[in-house]
């Protein structure tokens, strides 16, 4: 969720742009020109000119739920993601105009049948534990990436990196894929790179020698409290202008915590207070009251979908005309006003992409978007031979969006004759359930805007389970095919299946809100929080 999970080219710059809804006298989220952080110009020493600011040690921030993990292979945890993003580094990664950009990387070289990838690395890199970066450390990383990562054992099938000397490293591929770097640099796949030591030794539910490259290292984590990281003293920064996730990283602030702070009201109070110098995921029903308050920054960006999951492995929706039934009895937009009270903040929309980004934008399958017909849904009922059935619908309190859509779904299935039952719990027990497929029908989650259609979760087999031979092949397709009009013409026919069959159904697109202190510099949004440059004045 980009919210909750995570997410080529040719996505406009301006469509995921965060636009500032209470922005400070002049203090926006890139820290303003003088990004040293000095008030003054350093050559300046006239008494007219005010003294340098002083900064906090410790970034704070309040985030709705504790991560499962830090393991970026093993999870599509939009939190897990951003957090580990300040560990470990990548080969590449998305500069602000979605570019691939080296991090780890120096430059690349593609041979002309597309089938490989000669990449050098960047020299000087040490981890966390002293070690130096060498291409032993990359082949150990991203080989266990490709056998672990859903979305690389789907989309770079039998691919394999194997190193030619101590500072290159080769891809090799099966087929030809246009996106392939869109893929090692996406947020949403996250190909951390780990000492080759921690990789051999990693058990098989997956890593917790968080040892990475990054600005920061994990200090403590304190389970149900807190992750506390430190600045890495020894950090080799890219080069360049900060740009997205790309450029100088400068780990400006010597602290960063991140504290689990379920409760929406002790969030919002923290960030007034300044108890915490950011909290995500701010309510809609508070986003009028934060907007007025003097102290804080209040800033909205596209978001991503909150989408409807419904489970055709196993139990009652392996029934095609069940699962047709509950999409026909959805009133979306009653979902999204409970969901997010404010209009501003929401708009009904049938794609699964963004709908700003022109490639990939579609509205196939509109016909079984927002349909809140009742007497359909009742017919389909009576069609399957529906007894009855208990019908349980997955969520979490942890996040308030998905759990108010799933208790007017509730409503709306009930009202045309669906047995329903809502089953809750932490967001840790939520991400365990889910892959118990036996205990649920379906779920609600918002999910963070991907670059290409097959990162999708709606169209990742394990997410909840999805096998179907022609979701599979169109996939397939999109990654292949280089003619972006053909590409563009297969998701539209994949995207209207995926309605057709009632797999998933996207409820409508939100926008993200977070709050800010105004005391905070240097923070930005992109497809996730964005803190190394981020400081807090005194």
């Amino acid at each position: 969720m980009r919210k909750k999970w995570r997410s080529g080219l040719g996505l406009s710059a301006a469509a995921v742009l965060a636009f500032t809804v209470a922005c400070s006298n002049g203090n926006n989220n890139n820290g303003g020109s003088n990004a040293s952080g000095s008030a003054s110009p350093a050559n300046s020493s006239t008494a007219s000119q005010p003294a340098a600011a002083s900064y906090k040690d410790s970034l704070k921030i309040a985030v709705t739920a504790q991560p499962p993990t830090l393991d970026s292979a093993t999870t599509a945890s939009a939190l897990a993601l951003d957090i580990a993003g300040n560990i470990f580094e990548t080969l590449f990664t998305l500069n602000g105009n979605y570019e691939p950009t080296p991090v780890l990387a120096e430059s690349y070289e593609k041979s002309e049948d597309g089938l490989t990838y000669t990449i050098k690395l960047r020299q000087g890199v040490k981890f966390h534990n002293g070690k130096e970066l060498t291409s032993d450390d990359v082949v150990a990383s991203m080989n266990r990436w490709l056998a672990t990562s859903s979305r690389a054992k789907t989309l770079l099938e039998e691919a394999n990196f194997s190193a030619s000397d101590a500072t290159t490293v080769v891809l090799k591929l099966a087929k030809p894929n246009p996106d392939v770097l869109v893929l090692l640099s996406a947020q949403a796949a996250f190909p951390a790179i780990f000492p080759k030591e921690v990789i051999e030794a990693a058990p098989a539910e997956g890593i917790t020698d968080y040892i990475g490259t990054g600005p920061y290292k994990l200090a403590e984590w304190k389970q149900d409290q807190y992750i506390h990281l430190v600045r890495n003293d020894d950090y080799a920064s890219p080069e360049g202008e900060p740009s997205g996730f790309a450029g100088k990283k400068e780990a400006a602030t010597p602290n960063i915590y991140y504290y689990f702070v379920p409760d929406n009201a002790t969030r919002v109070a923290g960030v007034k207070s300044g108890e915490y110098d950011v909290a995500d995921s701010i309510p809609t029903e508070n986003f009028e009251e934060l907007s007025a308050d003097s102290n804080v920054a209040l800033s909205s960006y596209p978001g991503g979908t909150l989408t409807a999951f419904l489970n055709s492995s196993e139990g009652a929706f392996k029934n095609e005309k069940l699962r047709q039934a509950a999409v026909a009895a959805l009133n979306d937009e009653d979902i999204l006003l409970a969901s997010f009270a404010n209009p501003d903040l929401y708009k009904l929309d049938p794609g699964f992409m963004n709908p700003d980004q022109t490639q990939w934008a579609s509205t196939a399958g509109s016909e079984y978007y927002n349909q809140n017909d009742q007497e359909k849904a009742k017919q389909l009922l009576k069609d399957a031979g529906y007894n009855g059935e208990k019908i349980v619908l997955l969520t979490t309190p942890d996040y308030s969006e998905m759990y108010a859509a799933t208790l007017v779904i509730q409503e709306e299935l009930k009202q045309v004759g669906f047995n329903v039952e809502v089953l809750s719990s932490d967001f840790a027990t939520f991400l365990k359930t889910k892959d118990e497929h036996s205990k649920w029908n379906l779920m609600v989650t918002s999910n963070g805007y991907q670059l290409i259609p097959p990162q999708l979760l709606a169209v990742t087999q394990s997410w909840v389970g999805l096998d179907d031979a022609q979701v599979k092949a169109s996939v397939a397709t999109i990654s292949s095919e280089a003619d972006p009009a053909a590409a563009k013409a297969e998701w539209d026919k994949l995207q209207g299946y995926l309605y057709e069959q009632a797999y998933s159904a996207v409820i409508g697109h939100y926008n993200e809100v977070v709050a800010t202190s105004k005391k905070v510099e240097g923070f930005s949004q992109f497809v996730g929080p964005v803190l190394w440059n981020a400081k807090v004045a005194k």
